[in-house]
This record gives structure tokens, sequence and C-alpha cells, in this order.
């Protein structure tokens, strides 16, 4: 009975290669994107004063960086109730990061222009975020009990 198992086990792991995963992962388009918002995102609160840096620069660094996790996170399953959840955390994420701009405009730290590339920035990921979500199979979910995406 368990020599069956450990048989089909190995078939199973022979078949799933995490480099070459992983690699799909990171030359994804959103996964780029997302890569460029938190290199944005590490320049502008870098340039920071203490205080707004303080304030500021981990709820930001912590948005541009979830983005990207979720994503990685949402690509590692195929599970649409899954995909959503994160889906749905990295919207919420990159919103938040978007609103950040323009507080920082109001408090006149940064030109607009640097803002400004953060914000395009996001826009392209959002249509690259849209798409991405076009193609996930709602067929393919297990209901975690949450009532969410049923």
């Amino acid at each position: 009975m368990w020599d069956d198992f450990e048989e089909n086990e190995e078939d199973d792991e022979s078949e799933f290669d995490p480099k070459a995963h992983r690699d799909q992962i990171y030359s994804h388009p959103l996964m780029k994107k997302a890569s460029e918002i938190v290199s944005l995102t590490h320049a502008l609160v870098g340039s920071l004063d203490e205080a707004r840096k303080e304030l500021y620069g981990g709820m930001m660094m912590e948005d541009a960086t979830l983005i990207s996790v979720k994503f990685a996170g949402a690509e590692g399953v195929n599970d649409f109730i899954l995909k959503m959840e994160n889906a749905t955390i990295m919207k919420v994420h990159a919103r938040h990061l978007n609103s950040m701009t323009y507080q920082l405009a109001l408090e006149e730290t940064h030109a607009e222009e640097h803002l400004n590339l953060l914000r395009e920035a996001i826009a392209e990921f959002k249509v690259l975020f849209v798409e991405w979500v076009r193609g996930f199979d709602s067929a393919d979910r297990y209901d975690d009990g949450w009532g969410l995406f049923i």
C-alpha cells in the first residue's frame, strides 16, 4: 500500500521543476512591473525626511512589496478562490500606495514629476493586472469555507 504512494509521489515530483516555475513567475510582465514599483517606492521613501520616512515609509514599502509577494502566491496555486484572494490584496495595496503619492504631494515632499513616475507605474500595473485576472479559471475552485468568491 505505501509502496504505491511513494511511486506516485516520485512521479509528481519529477513533473514539477521549482526553478522553472520561479523563473516563470519572475519573468511575468506583472511581476516585472511590481518590481519596478518596489524600486520607485524605495527611491521615494529614501528621499523623505526622517519624520515622514517614519510616518509613511514603512506603509509604502509594505504596500509595494506585498504586491509582488501576493502575485507570486497567486501564481503558485491553481485554485480560483486563492488567486482572487491574493489579487484582491494586491489591488488594495496598489490603490493605497497610489493614494500615498497624493498625500506626499499635499505635503510637498517631492516634485510632482517624481510622484507621477510611481503613479504611472501603478496605472501600467493596473492594465496588466486586469488582463491577468481575466485569465483565472473560475471553474477551478475549492470551497475553503469562508464564503468568498463562491
